[in-house]
């Protein structure tokens, strides 16, 4: 085996494009969650330390994460 046979580009430049396209949604489904809340987010969790929206937001982005990670490798 050759090192090109190992490391086949074709499939690295996918996993890179397909990590990018994830961040992405992820970034505009907080964005909308943003939007649709009353309270700003952020400054709800930095501000006033809200401890209950943060992990509730962060639980958010996992389990977005995980439809979006299931939907890349089908």
């Amino acid at each position: 085996m050759s090192l090109h046979e190992l490391i086949n580009f074709k499939y690295i430049i996918a996993s890179v494009l397909y990590s990018v396209i994830g961040i992405v949604i992820l970034l505009v489904s907080f964005w909308v969650i943003e939007k649709i809340t009353p309270e700003n987010l952020w400054k709800e969790i930095v501000h006033n330390n809200n401890t209950a929206l943060a992990i509730v937001c962060a639980s958010f982005m996992i389990a977005v994460a995980l439809i979006i990670s299931s939907a890349i490798h089908g």
